[in-house]
């Protein structure tokens, strides 16, 4: 039974990140990289955004452990009193999104030119109106995450992009490009609406009434510095791209749409693989750090089959990143064609999609290093060296992107550069305190992380480097060298590492 709801799950939330992919493919179907490409990216992605930093991993961090601790009344409650503060904190920032509308555009779409201004604030508008039920549904979700239906949490963002897809097919077929903006603004109103809708239909299975009397308070909610520390943990990952993102958009009309394409081409693997990795090796992290004797938690040692999950972690995790890597360095373009390639998208767009993407690519080696590393430092509750490296980071984004004008590419690079700084600061807190013989085992297996290292190179620096000529991007042979690039990264790991085959039969 277990097997079957775990498999169901992923598949829910493999259909749910594929449709994410097809929603951005048709939004560029119907825009391509266009100043109105620029309006509907920023319209559809900001409030799911600022609920992913404002409440999403925050509540995750905070509810899941305070509602284990509570009986089903106490959890009503408590749910109750998050969502009356969720939705004054949705109410007042949609009112500043709608009465601060020119700073708002100027901050985050510098690049647009004033003719599309109008059509700017029709969608910001749009997306004011769409933050209180996104936030609302954040909450709602994390008490599904807490009573384990999973199907009922990743099928509601399927409601979401299912609605946006069939909105933007109908635009890119339809309607003219300067009229769409409303249509979709409503669109993602009526998404917002129905995952509510949907949300609560799966909640009513766990409805507990609140017996509290109005005004009396029975359970306290977590304190305010626990809830700010979560939300920065969670919000500063998600704000580098973001930011790297509005300071592209000053290059000119169509910047912000491009580097959003761009960095889906990054995306995609870091979440449905990398971070995947991670996912699945915390249960055993957790499960042999659950064993260890007190005196070992307070030194913060890690035991010896946390180390063994841990090192398998990092060796897979880096593998899928090494061929991620070199499938978007020799086949970039091809990815982006066949992802972005349709409807208004152009060519010389599509080609900088593919340029940029490229550079983004490396940085997938930072986060893969990063993913495993957070699931130890979550585990052992040390999140505040992380906090400060993100924090640091995005102050170092910020001067880079007041100096780059808009430069993509530079930004691009800043953002590797800024991921690097984060993986080395997570690695040097993982470092053990102490060393016993029955833990002589390095946290990171570098040798056997050399060899993907080594096969990545010697594709990718000749194709950078102009050695290699690239096929045409609309070629099936094109795909096929990408696809065979990545399998012979994967495979020369799987067949110079004992520890990868053993940790794969697991």
């Amino acid at each position: 039974m277990f097997l079957k709801a775990g498999a169901l799950s992923l598949a829910l939330l493999l259909a749910s990140r594929l449709l994410g992919l097809l929603r951005e493919s048709a939004q560029a179907a119907a825009f391509g990289t266009s100043g109105l490409g620029d309006v509907a990216v920023l319209m559809l992605t900001l409030p799911d955004w600022l609920t992913s930093v404002l409440a999403s991993g925050a509540l995750a961090y905070v509810l899941l452990p305070h509602w284990a601790g509570q009986k089903p009344d106490q959890q009503a409650q408590t749910q109750r009193r998050v969502a009356n503060w969720l939705l004054g904190l949705g109410a007042s920032t949609g009112l500043l999104l709608y009465f601060f509308q020119a700073p708002v555009i100027h901050l985050l779409a510098s690049g647009l030119p004033p003719r599309l201004l109008p059509q700017a604030a029709q969608g910001l508008a749009w997306s004011a109106a769409a933050v209180p039920t996104a936030l609302l549904a954040a909450l709602w979700a994390t008490r599904l995450q807490h009573e384990r239906d999973f199907t009922g949490l990743y099928a509601a963002n399927l409601v979401v992009n299912c609605t946006l897809i069939g909105a933007l097919y109908f635009v890119a077929k339809n309607v003219l490009p300067i009229s769409a903006i409303g249509l979709l603004g409503g669109s993602l109103w009526l998404a917002m609406g129905l995952r509510l809708l949907w949300l609560r239909s799966r909640l009513r299975a766990y409805h507990i009434k609140d017996e509290t009397p109005i005004g009396e308070i029975a359970v306290p909610l977590p304190r305010v510095p626990l809830w700010l520390w979560a939300a920065l943990s969670a919000g500063f990952p998600l704000a580098l791209p973001f930011v790297a993102r509005s300071f592209a958009s000053g290059e000119g009309e169509g910047a912000l749409a491009t580097f959003n394409y761009a960095w889906k081409l990054v995306e995609l693997p870091l979440v449905l693989a990398i971070q995947l990795v991670a996912t699945l090796a915390f249960p055993a992290i957790t499960r042999a750090m659950a064993a260890q004797s007190g005196a070992d938690k307070a030194a913060q040692v890690l035991p010896h089959e946390a180390i063994r999950a841990v090192r398998s972690a990092f060796l897979l995790a880096w593998t899928l990143a090494c061929a991620a890597t070199a499938a978007l360095q020799l086949g970039a373009p091809a990815i982006a064609t066949l992802l972005f390639g349709w409807g208004r998208m152009p060519s010389e767009g599509l080609a900088k999609v593919a340029a940029w993407g490229a550079i983004g690519a490396w940085g997938l080696l930072p986060q893969a290093l990063i993913a495993v590393a957070l699931t130890v430092l979550a585990s052992q509750g040390r999140m505040r060296s992380v906090v400060a490296a993100y924090g640091v980071a995005l102050v170092a984004l910020l001067v880079l992107g007041a100096w780059s004008t808009g430069d993509g590419a530079w930004l691009m690079v800043g953002l590797d550069a800024v991921l690097i700084f984060v993986a080395l600061v997570v690695l040097l807190d993982l470092r053990q305190p102490d060393r016993r013989a029955s833990q002589n085992l390095a946290l990171l297996p570098w040798q056997a992380m050399l060899a993907p290292t080594v096969v990545l190179l010697i594709l990718a620096l000749p194709a950078q480097a102009g050695w290699i000529a690239f096929l045409e991007p609309k070629s099936l042979s094109s795909l096929a060298l990408c696809a065979l690039a990545a399998i012979s990264v994967v495979a020369t790991s799987y067949l110079t590492s004992a520890e990868l085959r053993t940790a794969l039969r697991r």
